[in-house]
């Protein structure tokens, strides 16, 4: 399954393992597609093997090897996984469109304090205490959540991304300030150096150049002999005159120098002496 037509209901069912493809799991509101395209521009040969999971899934399949990296949220077990922040993401609430906050621009958790806040199960922000009142069970998903939402029942904070990912048109958002964010991140298994695929998606996503990535393509370009006037590029030596006639000499092609009188001339030059007298 790849591209889009991954869908985080599917099971999590993945293709033998094979050194030839580079298999990539990612969580809800992600969206790895930009990342994907540079990939398959530059590794053609390797085909990307997509599919959605949940949080639980998409690390469960990296520790069992069945993913060979995930796009994942913070916080990671760094005892047997790695990863590299990528990007942080704007916290919003969710509302309904004829709410009272639907016209302020930004909201605050003061604005929050006599509202049901929802928190569910599935809650990616990592609250110490979540701001408003609280409702007396949590929602098992962010999707029941946002059903509830719908339904009138509260409100609910969770990154920009799944409020679009769960979008419908009764309902809206605003961004919430002073409050935690979700960050993304990278991550694969644990150990003293990343795979050479895993490195060639690492300099994707960190938006190295072709030149620049790291992994098996900069280590099979080790050692190759560059052609001659590649090395005259980098080095900025000049190509060398050989002083011959048409081959970049400074005196080639100059016109011999004309002699006083000589054949061709008028006489009447500052050398061809004194002009005639006219009668």
């Amino acid at each position: 399954m790849t591209g889009s037509d991954a869908s985080p209901a599917d099971s999590p069912s993945f293709p033998s393992s094979s050194p030839s493809s580079f298999r990539l799991v990612y969580v809800p509101g992600v969206t790895p597609s930009k990342w994907v395209r540079v990939w398959n521009e530059r590794l053609p040969d390797v085909p990307l093997t997509l599919l959605a999971l949940t949080p639980a899934e998409a690390f469960g399949a990296l520790r069992e090897g069945t993913a060979d990296a995930g796009l994942v949220r913070l916080p990671v077990d760094r005892d047997d996984l790695s990863a590299i922040p990528l990007y942080t993401e704007t916290t919003v609430v969710v509302i309904p469109k004829d709410h009272l906050l639907a016209a302020a621009e930004e909201v605050t958790v003061e604005d929050l304090a006599e509202e049901l806040v929802l928190h569910p199960l599935d809650d990616t922000l990592g609250w110490e205490q979540p701001p408003g009142l609280p409702a007396n069970e949590r929602p098992e998903t962010t999707a029941d959540a946002i059903e509830l939402v719908a339904a009138g029942v509260g409100v609910l904070a969770v990154p920009q991304s799944l409020a679009r990912l769960h979008h419908r048109k009764d309902l809206t958002y605003r961004t919430l300030t002073e409050v935690p964010q979700s960050r993304v991140a990278l991550s694969w298994q644990a150990a003293d150096e990343a795979p050479d695929l895993v490195e060639e998606f690492i300099g994707i996503v960190r938006g190295r150049t072709v030149n620049s990535t790291r992994g098996r393509r900069a280590e099979a370009q080790k050692g190759q002999k560059q052609p001659k006037d590649q090395k005259e590029r980098k080095s900025g030596a000049k190509p060398g005159r050989s002083g011959k006639p048409g081959a970049g000499s400074r005196t080639a092609g100059k016109p011999a120098a004309r002699k006083p009188g000589g054949a061709g001339g008028s006489g009447r030059g500052r050398a061809g002496g004194k002009p005639r007298k006219r009668s």
